[in-house]
């Protein structure tokens, strides 16, 4: 660690105590950055990381709502406001009992890189709430999310700022929160995306993140001329990001054995097939059911119960030649990625952000695999996004083979810009690098030729 990394995370952990997830991505960001602010000593002097490392703006607000009981409900909001030096701030809202302030700005500044890969005008934003929508009735998450949407309308819009969906936060979640703006500003604005196709959404969104993680993959095997076609996949998570992950992978030629939720993992040597992920699709988005039912359906399955008392998880020790963490933050740990490289995997994209901890992270880069850090690989998402707030603003709706071409393209420069960053500062293949340094340049930019604000 050089002294200045040091120095500045001293700073950080004593400015922003009890928030550990911030912590490891500020300084897996700030390890890539010594390389750039050596050569490039105007960023340290205007302090530009320093200013990224710290929100233009905080909210937290008090959520109360009530339960179909009739009894009163506290629930804690955050809006996270990290970056608008290249546009508008935009990332998801998350529902999910783990969240908290350091989650919440860990995921933030996550974004600001990721936003400024994508080539689209997007600065970088996060919130959400500690709210749970499991097993809350329709009534009880619309009277939840119009409590929300109460407070934090104040603080948003097209221009300002641009929430999404996040872990929690889906279609149904969406339409409620974008009712609630319009009945409390009266007009009919792009301020959320995720929308329905109805009113304002884009194609391909629900499927972004997922198709994206994939197409970044068979980029990076490109650069080997290898590509997914026969390789076995392991994917957690059984959400969106890992449904469209999964469909994808089986366009592309590949078959994929695992899925997960919190409750544990499904392993089918067989694959699964077309017909077995519309089955999780209607188990999950529909049914809102457990991935522990999909043995029910297909007993050569095996359904792995999560045992908390192991130091890993079993899913990443399956042979196979490529992994799409599409879960949570923290997924992966050493010990995983040490499964993962000892199964014969060599290519990870990561669907969900910071999936792999610092420790796993430089397993990989040691081994010198196909590793595509989670700002690059899915920025799917956030990416379309974008594309469905250039549809609101022209009033206007591409098709989904115009969405798909424009998501493919972008995932493409993504993947490129990371190449390039990467060899131009001396570490060709590693794609953290290239990722960290190709989203800091373009807002350190930005930045300074916009003063110290």
């Amino acid at each position: 660690m050089s002294d200045y990394v040091k120095s500045l995370m001293e700073a950080v952990k004593a400015k922003n105590p009890a928030q550990p997830e911030f912590h490891q991505a500020v300084y897996e960001v700030a390890e890539s950055l010594a390389l750039v602010l050596d050569k490039h000593p105007e960023y340290r002097a205007a302090k530009v990381l320093e200013r990224i490392i710290e929100p233009e703006r905080v909210l937290m607000f008090r959520v109360p709502w009530l339960d179909d009981q009739g009894n009163v409900q506290i629930n804690r909001g955050f809006r996270i406001e990290m970056n608008s030096a290249i546009g508008p701030y935009k990332g998801g809202l998350r529902f999910h009992p783990s969240v908290n302030l350091g989650i919440l700005k860990f995921l933030a500044f996550e974004q600001v890189f990721k936003n400024s890969l994508t080539t689209l005008p997007m600065g970088g934003g996060k919130g959400g709430s500690d709210f749970d929508p499991k097993g809350k009735s329709d009534n009880e998450v619309m009277r939840f999310t119009q409590s929300f949407m109460s407070e934090l309308f104040r603080h948003i819009g097209p221009n300002t700022d641009v929430p999404a969906g996040d872990i929690g936060v889906g279609g149904r979640e969406i339409g409620f929160l974008f009712g609630q703006y319009k009945r409390l500003k009266n007009e009919f604005a792009g301020v959320l995306t995720g929308k329905g196709l109805n009113w304002g959404g884009s194609l391909i969104r629900p499927e972004a993140t997922g198709y994206g993680a994939v197409y970044f993959a068979a980029e990076m095997l490109a650069t080997k001329n290898d590509s997914l076609e026969g390789k076995t996949c392991l994917v957690s998570g059984s959400g969106n990001v890992a449904q469209y992950t999964t469909e994808k992978i089986l366009d592309l030629g590949g078959k994929v054995v695992t899925l997960s939720d919190s409750g544990g993992y499904i392993y089918d040597e067989e694959g699964i097939d077309r017909e077995k992920l519309a089955f999780v699709m209607e188990l999950k988005n529909v049914k809102r059911g457990r991935i522990s039912e999909y043995v029910e359906k297909y007993p050569n399955a095996v359904y792995t119960q999560v045992d908390s008392s192991l130091d890993y998880n079993p899913l990443w020790n399956h042979k196979a030649e490529c992994a799409f963490p599409s879960a949570t933050q923290n997924e992966v740990n050493e010990k995983d990625a040490q499964h993962l490289l000892d199964n014969g995997v060599y290519v990870v994209s990561e669907g969900a952000n910071m999936p792999t901890t610092i420790e796993g992270v430089n397993l990989f880069l040691d081994k010198g695999i196909l590793y595509g850090p989670g700002k690059a690989a899915n920025a799917g998402g956030v990416a379309v996004s974008g594309l469905e707030m250039s549809q609101n603003s022209m009033r206007y709706g591409w098709t989904r083979e115009e969405v798909d071409q424009k998501l493919h393209g972008i995932m493409k420069s993504i993947h490129q810009t990371c190449v390039t960053y990467a060899d131009k500062y001396g570490t060709p293949g590693n794609y953290v690098n290239g990722a960290n340094i190709g989203g800091f340049v373009k807002v350190a930019d930005s930045m300074l030729d916009q003063g110290v604000v």
